[in-house]
């Protein structure tokens, strides 16, 4: 059954002071919010003028004008309020005004705190958005104008729904966090651009009553974007204890490890990257050298520009020529009749990366020695001689010095790409590395091909112990190869390909530091059965005479 509410009784219940006053400026009515803020019991105003209880009133301007007038501030019995004067027509007749009186002490506090707190917002990398208790934008900061390309100016005084409206957001927090009391977080669309994360915390007075929200935002547009020193994507994180990873903005590949070998090798390609000294990657197939260029070039200032791959062992020896240093038309029979442009002038103000670069002809040595040295390139069948700035990465699975004592490849060639060598070791050389990176690229293809799979810890042990001669491409292949072809949920040792049974079995309650050791003892006994003497079993596994004896003695 509906109840018919009076209103007198709708009047009185308003927290805002209303007051009315005749043409006279008699006062007519007062509702016990405003009797409250004038201290007067409620038959003290009866017929009385307006100016005894608020002698700075303004009522007579509106009787005088006819006109409205908003968002007056004046302090009343020692209260900063907010007043709003309408006039009340009947019949076309100026009858009196109404007035409307906020009391704004709380909001004036915050915004107290607010101006007081504001240099120190100003230094927050996060964006800082406060919002009054009814939704209206109080405050920016700059890191927030920085993340969303809107000025303050723009925002300050205007209504979340009004801007959500207009198209700056897809939707507010504030309103979220005003209408559920609570700190809320959410993905938030800017301008239809940029996604970005933002938390939204109600901050409440004594009486429990929310007076603002204040909200953090991050910019999530590229991954793990956070700061302005992180804008070209790329992070150097430890991802558990003893693990590390190493991404790369916009190249889907990461370098991950937790070995001391590889962790030194990271280290200085930060150092050397930003130089445009050349650089030499050598060690085995499949190791990840091409892997090491990309992370180089990206690391580099020449990262927005071309990064030719040329690999010197895929192209004939007869088109080497021309396609490294392009040529003229009419350079020879089957040439294009208007010439070709050359890879090393394609990565001109860019990085090159000669793979296989021991498989260079020595005829084309010569060549590229003048342009390491002179920076300096000619087409064939061209007389002119254009400049270049390029930086040359060389990748090797040969011993270039071993190339260079049979005459092979030039020695001046040689140390003019060896400024800066790195040599990335073979997989069994860091076998700590394998069961993350068997970890991180079975999630991978998981991933990727939206397959749930798990690895038995028998299988795990077995991959542990395997001695990868294919390196890291062959454990990303293998990878691959189990999640999409075993049929089962769980791979087992029996899932895995026949030559890996050899090494099932192992004991799986050792832990991982023991499991280590015993393929370590492995490696150094089948090193010692296919070598004449501890020294060269030493030298065939790239450490020194006096580990192997010490760990011979550690086995008995």
């Amino acid at each position: 059954m509906s109840v018919m509410i009076e209103p007198e009784v709708i009047f009185s219940s308003m927290r805002n002071g209303i007051i009315v006053v005749d043409q006279d400026t008699n006062v007519m009515l007062m509702n016990a919010s405003a009797q409250k803020l004038l201290k007067i019991q409620e038959n003290e105003y009866a017929g009385e003028k307006i100016h005894k209880f608020v002698p700075n009133t303004e009522v007579q301007k509106v009787l005088e004008s006819g006109e409205s007038t908003i968002g007056v501030k004046m302090n009343i019995n020692g209260v900063p309020c907010m007043v709003n004067r309408t006039p009340m027509y009947q019949d076309g007749q100026l009858i009196g005004v109404v007035s409307v009186i906020q009391d704004i002490s709380q909001m004036e506090h915050y915004l107290s705190i607010l101006k007081n707190m504001e240099s120190i917002i100003e230094f927050s990398t996060d964006g800082i958005y406060v919002v009054n208790k009814d939704g209206e934008t109080l405050l920016v900061n700059s890191a927030y104008e920085n993340i969303t390309g809107f000025q303050r100016e723009e925002l300050i005084g205007n209504h979340m729904a009004n801007l959500m409206e207009k198209g700056y957001f897809d939707k507010s927090v504030s309103l979220l966090v005003l209408e559920k009391k609570k700190q809320i977080s959410i993905l938030q669309n800017i301008g239809g651009r940029k996604e970005v994360i933002v938390t939204g915390s109600p901050v409440f007075d004594a009486s429990g009553d929310i007076q603002m929200v204040v909200t953090s935002v991050r910019d999530i547009t590229q991954l793990n974007e956070l700061k302005k020193e992180l804008k070209k994507a790329k992070s150097f994180s430890e991802i558990s204890q003893n693990r590390y990873s190493y991404s790369m903005q916009g190249i889907d590949e990461r370098i991950v490890f937790t070995s001391r070998e590889m962790k030194g090798i990271i280290s200085k390609v930060r150092q050397v990257a930003a130089f445009p000294t050349s650089i030499l990657l050598a060690g085995p197939s499949g190791t990840g050298k091409e892997v090491i260029a990309n992370l180089i070039h990206h690391e580099s200032n020449r990262k927005d520009k071309p990064f030719i791959k040329i690999n010197c062992g895929a192209i004939p020896e007869h088109l080497l020529e021309s396609e490294l240093f392009g040529y003229e038309k009419g350079a020879f029979t089957g040439a294009r009749l208007e010439g070709k442009i050359g890879l090393l002038e394609l990565a001109d103000h860019g990085t090159v990366l000669l793979d296989e670069v021991g498989e260079l002809p020595l005829s084309l040595q010569v060549k590229l020695l003048r342009v390491l040295q002179e920076k300096q390139i000619q087409r064939v069948g061209s007389s002119k001689i254009k400049q270049l700035n390029i930086r040359i990465i060389s990748a090797t699975n040969r011993d270039l010095k071993e190339l260079v004592e049979q005459g092979r490849f030039r020695e001046d060639l040689y140390y003019r790409l060896q400024v800066v060598e790195l040599n990335i070791p073979p997989l069994r050389e860091r076998p700590e590395d394998i069961e993350v990176l068997v970890e991180h690229f079975f999630t991978h293809f998981c991933r990727l091909y939206n397959i749930e799979k798990l690895l038995s810890d028998e299988t795990k042990a077995i991959l542990q112990s395997y001695h990868w001669p294919g390196n890291v491409r062959e454990l990303k292949n293998l990878a691959e190869s189990m999640v999409v072809s075993v049929p089962s949920f769980k791979i087992d040792p029996e899932d895995l390909p026949p030559h890996f049974h050899k090494f099932a079995s192992p004991d799986t309650s050792l832990n991982l530091k023991q499991r280590v050791e015993q393929y370590e003892k492995r490696l150094i006994l089948d090193a010692l059965q296919k070598h004449s003497s501890i020294r060269k079993a030493a030298e065939n596994l790239g450490v020194d005479h006096s580990t192997i004896v010490k760990k011979l003695k550690k086995w008995g």
